[in-house]
């Protein structure tokens, strides 16, 4: 039996499937991953600076002019449409399959496919708030506004709700995380390498032996899965849900 049809199987056979997602499921909506060959942190260069440095809170800090020109060209994809990774999670959620989405991503297309316990380590960049007074505002007002967006109601400053490099987690995120991981019959892990800590060290906590690994290229962690496939995660979906 091949991968495909082997995870096929245990998807059949189990209403208790976890998935923890990364760039990956994401870059066949034509969004691109960051540390890709074509990633964004390869192919911007105009600022000076490297993305992860604009990404960091203290460069948020001190240069938000830069720091929103950065996320309005390079970061949000309005048109992005979900793939068939995304949509196939939605429909084994609504059958009582799956359990929860975790995803490092911040582009909101889980969402969008229709799926409604998505964990989002990374935070999103389509909920913004007012880091004076907490207003809410979507993705729109950030698009929209000149220069630094401001709250309309105090006029402080309005940033996207994402985790910037030397920020922390959110706390009550990762524990929930957790527990779905700790508890998952299957885990499903697609579309990252498994690089960035501390998402990343969240697998350790799966205790079952049904963890798959769906990734294009082979990952640090492919030796301890109990199944790896290597190809487009999406691919892997569209023939698993035929």
């Amino acid at each position: 039996m091949g991968a495909v049809e082997t995870l096929k199987k245990w998807i059949e056979e189990s209403d208790n499937i976890v998935f923890f997602g990364g760039a990956g499921v994401s870059t066949e909506s034509g969004i691109p991953d960051f540390r890709g060959e074509k990633g964004i942190y390869k192919t911007i260069s105009e600022y000076g600076v490297s993305p992860e440095t604009i990404l960091s809170h203290t460069f948020f800090e001190h240069n938000k002019e830069v720091f929103f020109d950065y996320c309005r060209k390079n970061l949000i994809f309005k048109d992005a449409k979900p793939n068939a990774a995304h949509i196939s999670l939605a429909k084994l959620e609504k059958i009582g399959k799956l359990k929860a989405v975790i995803t490092q991503n911040i582009d909101n297309l889980h969402q969008k496919a229709g799926s409604e316990n998505v964990l989002e380590l990374h935070g999103t960049l389509y909920k913004n708030y007012c880091i004076k007074c907490g207003k809410k505002f979507d993705v729109d007002y950030l698009i929209k506004s000149d220069g630094v967006p401001k709250c309309d109601k105090c006029g402080g400053v309005v940033r996207p709700d994402v985790v910037l490099y030397e920020e922390g987690l959110d706390m009550s995120v990762v524990e929930k995380a957790v527990y779905y991981i700790q508890n998952a019959d299957v885990l499903i892990v697609g579309g990252t390498s498994l690089a960035v800590y501390p998402a990343a060290g969240l697998i350790n906590y799966y205790r079952g032996n049904k963890l798959v690994l769906i990734n294009k290229s082979a990952t640090n962690m492919d030796e301890r899965a109990d199944l790896c496939v290597h190809m487009n995660i999406g691919q892997v979906f569209e023939r698993i849900m035929k």
